[in-house]
């Protein structure tokens, strides 16, 4: 099996590396990602410059863009093959709810889905992670589940991990996402110039966290496996946008 990696913390995240090792066992390991850490970058391609594509020490590409630029890349030109499967992570901090609109962990997993490759993204639901093995453990067993039951078609699954060892794990749930309240205020300060310059304020809490949403399940110590789609179409607005249209 060939495996393409990618992430939004890196290509020098410990998270990406322990997912590496997690996946070496499982088929040739390709990684492709950002030259610095690209969180909240979303789907976003790189148009207005040209990218560069260098290789560390340890073999891993990295690349000057974002984490969509780096799975582009890679499967429409730098590498030599398709990949059959694309796994983004294992992010620092989890990926629920809204979160995934903005991820760019997501975002890689995403850009190989919409390349007709089945594609996960894997986070580990801590800003402080230290249970790096037990995401990668359970990457490792999604992947061997692909190769003993190979889908047929695309996927995409994000799949968000609590940061306890492997044991403490309660199993794993199909869940739907569940939403978050807005985002706190931005954070206004002042640059070393005296010029006022503002933070993004940190994600709201849970507000949509009932039985199903993958807030739910993590809080109880399972693994959350959402499948997403990209077709944005509010299908049952469509007869009242049309109506609205016509008076």
């Amino acid at each position: 099996m060939r495996i393409l990696l990618s992430n939004d913390d890196g290509y020098f995240s410990p998270g990406l590396a322990a997912l590496a090792r997690a996946l070496a066992a499982l088929g040739e390991v390709t990684v492709v990602a950002p030259e610095r850490d690209r969180s909240g970058a979303s789907n976003s391609l790189t148009l207005d410059r040209p990218l560069s594509v260098r290789t560390a020490a340890n073999g891993f590409f990295f690349v000057n863009g974002t984490p969509t630029d780096c799975v582009h890349l890679a499967v429409t030109g730098l590498l030599d093959h398709l990949p059959d499967i694309v796994v983004s992570g294992i992010n620092h901090g989890a990926n629920m709810g809204d979160d995934t609109i903005y991820s760019g962990t997501v975002a890689a997993a995403t850009e190989g889905y919409l390349l007709g490759i089945p594609s996960i993204a894997i986070s580990l639901n801590s800003r402080d992670p230290h249970n790096f093995d037990t995401a990668g453990r359970v990457a490792a067993d999604l992947v061997r589940r692909f190769v003993r039951q190979p889908v047929g078609q695309p996927v995409l699954i994000n799949v968000n991990v609590p940061d306890v060892a492997h044991a403490a794990l309660a199993g794993m749930e199909v869940t739907r996402l569940g939403k978050r309240h807005k985002a706190e205020a931005v954070v206004k300060t002042t640059n070393p110039r005296g010029q006022t310059v503002y933070w993004v304020g940190a994600a709201g809490g849970a507000q949509d966290a009932g039985p199903g949403t993958d807030f739910h399940a993590v809080s109880a110590n399972k693994v959350s496996i959402t499948p997403l789609q990209v077709d944005l179409t509010h299908n049952p607005q469509i007869p009242f946008i049309t109506d609205w249209l016509a008076a």
